[in-house]
């Protein structure tokens, strides 16, 4: 089959690998319809190349049609339209009872000291094939698979391949915030995340103020009715948030951005050099120094109001980074981050994508609609922000 593998630092490839099969009764095996490209692919692409393996396949964003499944397999059967959560998960353990899916015991990475294991995502979350390929090997698929509800027949993959990463991180940003009723948010970053938290907190009733520095980004966002601030006309951003929430500053704030945030020169120098030494002492770097452009999350810091919380959904990956605890402190600041549970919140988020107003206009974020054979093109146009990319879909 055809699948998009990294070859190194801005290197991926569409190459030819053998098609996955049932190793386990648990398995399912699905022909991918769908697949997309995420934000934290892009680090793979370029920061975390060292713990990346030569032709490691990518994608943890992708569904499609169960093709064949394992003797224990109940819960899903061949024909059935599913989308696969990033996170691999059991449903069972202690974790997943309480709906810490992403820290899942019986995949945890262990040797790495890490949660739980994703598809397509480095030896850090078990080095598992993704699904930015034809077809894709399921584990736990008694539990893994969504299956998409057959009154939506005839929707678009669109509709529903985001509740394979984008929607649940969103929504799960939004409840991390703690947003008061009747209260503000903060969104640090338009990417995919940063769009829909954005439309998410306005959904359920709350003031957003977005922050972005990319034209077509802060286009997106208004078309929404978002609120936004083109950080390119403000020299201090949060005190420009002051200035429109009583000068308070906003009740909670959302870092959509991470460890590639625009304005920490020094240590975008870091993760530059990290990137050139060989892959061990890469690693040290990672684990031991910090490697984080932090700059967002000071701000993060600086914007939110006394009292207020932060939510961190965008990824940061260094060990030793500076926090200014002082100010955490004196702030009575609450923080709360992690990866994504995805299957805990699809409940939530499943009837509005099926009801045909389409309510989080999830059929306006993806920009661009590639065959699998482009991919290489679509990283490239995402990771330099060129052509006016937002978001890439990928169709094998």
């Amino acid at each position: 089959m055809k699948a998009v593998a990294w070859h190194g630092k801005r290197d991926v490839r569409v190459d030819n690998v053998p098609d996955p099969t049932i190793q386990e009764s648990n398995d399912a095996i699905v022909r991918i319809t769908t697949t997309a490209i995420c934000g934290s692919d892009l680090h793979l692409y370029e920061v975390l190349g060292p713990f990346m393996g030569e032709g490691d396949v990518l994608g943890h964003e992708p569904m499609g049609i169960v093709e064949e499944v394992g003797s224990e397999v109940t819960h899903v059967k061949p024909g059935d339209r599913v989308v696969l959560p990033f996170t691999i998960c059991c449903g069972d353990c202690f974790m997943c009872g309480q709906g810490l899916h992403s820290q899942c015991e019986t995949t945890q990475v262990r040797d790495q000291g890490m949660g739980a294991s994703l598809f397509g995502f480095s030896k850090l979350y078990g080095e598992v094939a993704g699904g930015q390929a034809e077809f894709l090997r399921v584990p736990l698929a008694n539990y893994m698979p969504i299956k998409v509800p057959e009154e939506a027949e005839g929707m678009p993959d669109e509709r529903f391949v985001y509740l394979s990463d984008v929607l649940p991180t969103s929504w799960q940003a939004v409840e991390y915030a703690g947003i008061p009723e009747g209260g503000s948010v903060a969104v640090f970053g338009l990417g995919p995340i940063g769009q829909m938290s954005s439309r998410i907190a306005r959904h359920k009733g709350h003031r957003v103020i977005a922050v972005d520095i990319v034209p077509e980004r802060i286009e997106m966002a208004r078309r929404h009715g978002i609120e936004v601030l083109d950080a390119n006309e403000h020299d201090n951003v949060p005190e420009a948030m002051r200035e429109m929430t009583d000068g308070r500053g906003p009740d909670s704030v959302i870092d959509a951005v991470g460890m590639e945030a625009h304005g920490s020169p020094v240590t975008g120098l870091t993760q530059q050099i990290a990137g050139l030494l060989p892959d061990k002492a890469a690693q040290s770097v990672f684990q031991e120094a910090g490697v984080d452009r932090m700059n967002v999350f000071y701000q993060a810091i600086d914007a939110v109001r006394r009292g207020g919380t932060i939510s961190l959904i965008g990824l940061y990956g260094g060990m030793a980074d500076p926090i200014p605890m002082l100010t955490l402190f004196d702030k009575q600041i609450q923080l709360r981050m992690g990866q994504a549970n995805v299957k805990y919140w699809i409940d939530d988020i499943m009837p509005l994508l099926t009801d045909t107003a389409d309510p989080l206009g999830v059929e306006d974020l993806a920009t661009h609609k590639l065959p699998l054979d482009q991919a290489p093109h679509g990283y490239e146009i995402f990771q330099k922000k060129q052509d006016n990319a937002i978001k890439v879909l990928l169709t094998p």
